[in-house]
């Protein structure tokens, strides 16, 4: 598109030329800031993988209901702090908290598949 013309190939004036660059550069800026959210997801899930293999090995239930409700208060009251809607805050942890959980039960039946499969038959010690 040229830079004198709009979507529709209409001429700009200069406060519509203005207001494009003004939005290409916010358009850049909530681009950056999806960027840092992907890595930061990333490495959340690092740490939870780990926390689902401390679960998985020693027997612990993937959910913890206990911390998820600590969690989603805190992330409510650090929304209200950020003048986000607490509501969306929610909703977003407890997305990611079901991801988690999924995650975590698919390391424990791993975990599960690979302890039986080294297991002998008849039930007695292993050699």
């Amino acid at each position: 598109m040229p830079e004198n013309t709009g979507p529709a190939g209409a001429p700009l004036d200069d406060d519509a030329r203005a207001a494009l660059e003004e939005l290409g550069d916010i358009r850049g800026s909530i681009d950056n800031i999806d960027a840092a959210l992907v890595h930061l997801l990333a490495e959340r899930f690092k740490f939870t993988q780990s926390v689902g293999r401390l679960k998985a090995a020693h027997g612990l239930p993937a959910a913890d209901p206990e911390r998820e409700r600590r969690q989603i208060l805190r992330l409510r009251a650090l929304a209200e702090e950020s003048r986000l809607d607490p509501a969306f805050a929610e909703k977003f942890l407890n997305f990611i908290v079901a991801e988690v959980i999924h995650h975590h039960t698919q390391i424990a039946d791993a975990q599960d598949v690979d302890t039986s499969a080294v297991a002998p038959e008849d039930g007695g010690p292993a050699a």
